[in-house]
């Protein structure tokens, strides 16, 4: 029971760590989900995907929520976002057994490392919006851009935050601020899906995904605060920490573990 207690505390503290990551530039799964592997190395995969989900969902929601109270979310973007991630989130987990898992972890790293090479050359990429410039066919790229992270979230999954921000600040000339707050709401749809899979399956360790999800929220709250205090600047810096830590974490994977 003591080992059991401690596991659960240190399981609390890396899904803090990991919604106050999450909740600024995305990654927070880099945190939370190999801290349930480590902590349960027996329990079934499936179940601490499924519970790392449960936990997940909460701070993201309770992170969209808090942006959405400071800062004026453009909603015609999000939400046909958000519809397309959720229906292709759903599309992408059938497709997981007909793509060779090998080959998206060993492209992944160099996907990364395109989007932290982009925004590190180009200083001024998100430091201010400059949303009121005319977008071509927004619903449109809303949809697609949903679609196509919303697909590779349910297919794979690493990065998924930081490539709807990156998209974000590309496409519709937002600031990293906007990008990051939009990116919740969209992100909240993926998860969404994804646990409704795990769930109807019956791979959530209830208990578990609660208890995390209480310090998951905690660390959306302090992680929101953070990056409406720091602003953009704070968030591009994070962004650009968080891309290169995935980069040798997804390359790790890729290339040298067995």
């Amino acid at each position: 029971m003591d080992i059991l207690t401690n596991d659960y505390f240190l399981l609390a503290i890396a899904a803090v760590l990991a919604g106050l990551i999450d909740s600024v530039v995305g990654g927070g799964g880099l945190i939370q989900l190999p801290a349930l592997l480590s902590a349960l190395p027996h329990a079934a995969p499936a179940s601490l995907f499924g519970t790392n989900k449960l936990a997940a969902i909460w701070g993201t929601a309770f992170a969209a929520r808090s942006y959405a109270k400071r800062l004026t979310l453009m909603w015609n973007l999000a939400l046909p976002a958000s519809v397309a991630a959720l229906i292709f989130a759903f599309l992408g987990a059938r497709a997981v057994s007909l793509v060779p898992q090998d080959l998206l972890r060993k492209a992944l790293p160099f996907l990364l490392l395109a989007v932290a090479a982009y925004v590190f050359r180009r200083k001024s990429f998100g430091s201010e919006s400059r949303a009121e410039e005319r977008v071509a066919n927004p619903t449109r790229r809303a949809l697609l851009t949903g679609a196509v992270i919303g697909f590779y979230d349910g297919l794979f999954g690493p990065g998924t935050g930081s490539f709807l921000i990156f998209l974000f600040v590309r496409f519709f000339h937002l600031d990293f601020l906007q990008a990051s707050a939009i990116a919740k709401v969209v992100n909240v749809a993926c998860n969404f899906a994804a646990l409704s899979w795990f769930a109807a399956a019956g791979f959530v360790i209830w208990p578990l995904g609660l208890l995390m999800a209480v310090g998951n929220i905690t660390g959306a709250i302090i992680g929101t605060r953070l990056a409406l205090v720091g602003g953009t600047g704070f968030v591009r810096q994070l962004f650009l920490v968080m891309v290169g830590l995935l980069i040798a974490k997804t390359g790790y994977d890729g290339f040298f573990r067995h």
